[in-house]
């Protein structure tokens, strides 16, 4: 990725800024272009389902861009989709995703707008929820819309046709979802809308169902999926997320445990740095004339400072040095989030680091088991994780768990 980096103008309002950072592909380019350069204000489109109570990074590569736009002046509309999140996209799911219930989709959502509010300017931004005018849609609506697809071009995408193909259950609520996305569109009359390239079908559908309802049909833009603290794409459900609400001694901490190849990426498209030194870290990785832990030292800041404010940043790193480089501990320790209550040994086994609840208990019962920090053994096998620690497993492991 180094390689490809290229410099570009330091302004968030700069039609290439907003156009190429963090964005993958454009549909509708050529238009969009036109009536930027002309001057309109256009109405930008970001939806956001509340699966989880948490808004992680990676979703914040589009809100980072929907603050773009805001910043140039243009109208943001901001979707919490409560109606679309307890039917469930099927996007980037290789199984069926179980219908959420609706008392699970109010508790996620209830601090969406805030964690929201940590990015934009809530003052100028367009907010809604979809099932405003999802739950009030009629059978023939419904039905209407359906008539602008074909069964093939739902079956045609690629994790659809895998599980087809696998003998997987495909579900026909699942085959609603892009309807419902494509939708709010055309609810909120949208000029562009932004999403993840895993979204592109959901993104086209509004393009379709805005054109048959009369409406011009928005422009796209699609960021990149990032991948998570693990190396797999971020993901709630995998635990591998830095989330908005984390604590700035949290998210400073999960910055450090990530891996060295995914340095870059995570500062053209999780920071607003300017791309010549996002192009500078790249250069001096490529050439080991910049470490990879000084570069991650500073990519935490950032974050922490675009999230919790530059005080919190300082008092991050203050702990993080004192915690873990002071004590001669490594810097790039793996991070496991868990959900608190959890038995400590049940978390140690799921991510690898010991083998089997025996060895968990022969390394406690010889008091080779330190919270670090503290020093203090840790002496009960049966231990359950209610606060952040970081572990010191005999000479030579440590884990940093991450309570959500």
């Amino acid at each position: 990725m180094c390689g490809t980096v290229q410099a570009m103008s330091n302004s968030p309002t700069d039609l290439d800024t907003i156009l190429t950072r963090g964005v993958v592909e454009t549909i509708g380019d050529d238009v969009l272009r036109s009536r930027l350069r002309a001057g309109e204000k256009l109405r930008i489109k970001l939806g956001i389902d509340p699966t989880s109570p948490h808004v992680h990074i990676g979703r914040a590569v589009q809100l980072l861009k929907l603050r773009d736009f805001q910043q140039a002046g243009h109208t943001v509309v901001f979707i919490v989709g409560d109606f679309t999140g307890v039917i469930g996209d099927t996007s980037d799911k290789d199984s069926e995703r179980p219908m959420l219930d609706r008392e699970q989709i109010e508790a996620n959502k209830s601090t969406y707008f805030a964690q929201v509010g940590k990015v934009l300017d809530l003052s100028l931004v367009e907010t809604h929820e979809n099932s405003a005018w999802l739950a009030n849609l009629t059978y023939r609506e419904i039905g209407e819309h359906a008539d602008c697809f074909s069964v093939a071009d739902f079956i045609a995408r690629d994790n659809i046709k895998r599980r087809l193909d696998a003998g997987k259950r495909v579900s026909l609520r699942e085959v609603l979802y892009p309807l419902m996305q494509g939708y709010d569109s055309v609810a909120v009359r949208a000029d562009v809308e932004l999403g993840g390239t895993d979204q592109r079908f959901n993104l086209l559908a509004g393009r379709v169902l805005q054109e048959r309802l009369g409406q011009g049909a928005q422009s796209i833009l699609m960021g990149p999926l990032i991948n998570g603290l693990d190396g797999r794409k971020m993901s709630s459900s995998w635990g591998n997320t830095i989330n908005l609400t984390d604590s700035p001694e949290d998210m400073y901490g999960k910055v450090m445990s990530l891996r060295d190849e995914l340095i870059p990426n995570y500062y053209e498209y999780c920071t607003r740095v300017s791309m010549e030194d996002v192009v500078a870290v790249c250069d001096g990785l490529a050439a080991n004339t910049l470490h990879p832990r000084d570069a991650k030292m500073r990519l935490a800041r950032e974050l922490v400072t675009l999230y919790h404010g530059a005080d919190a940043a300082v008092g991050a790193e203050q702990h993080f040095v004192q915690t873990f480089q002071e004590r001669g501990i490594p810097d790039d320790i793996p991070s496991v989030s868990v959900i608190a209550g959890s038995a400590l040994v049940d978390t140690l086994l799921k991510a690898g680091m010991v083998a089997s609840k025996s060895e968990w208990r022969r390394l406690v019962d010889g008091g080779a088991v330190e919270v670090v920090g503290d020093g203090a053994r840790v002496t009960d096998p049966s231990l359950v994780v209610d606060h952040a620690i970081t572990l010191k497993i005999g000479k030579r492991r440590f884990v940093q768990l991450l309570v959500e």
